[in-house]
């Protein structure tokens, strides 16, 4: 089960509905990938499994502005 430490994004479930209408049950699987970043407050690499989007937003605005929007700490996600 993939799941994303600072996003949250988790599976999704529902039906897969075909022509015939016969509808069976599965899941939608986030799109979760390895992530290693620096931390300069730690002076460190860490490696995360983040989704893409939260990859993109903290190339955009830097680990510690995304947390701090989140309202999550560096410990929850490490």
């Amino acid at each position: 089960m993939a799941k994303c430490k600072l996003s949250g994004k988790k599976p999704q479930y529902g039906n897969s509905v075909p022509w015939s209408k016969k509808k069976s049950r599965r899941t939608w699987q986030p799109n979760v990938q390895k992530y290693t970043l620096y931390v300069a407050e730690l002076g460190r690499s860490i490696t995360l499994r983040a989704s893409t989007k939260a990859m993109k937003s903290i190339d955009k605005m830097g680990l510690v502005a995304y947390l701090r929007k989140n309202n999550l700490r560096l410990e929850d996600v490490s």
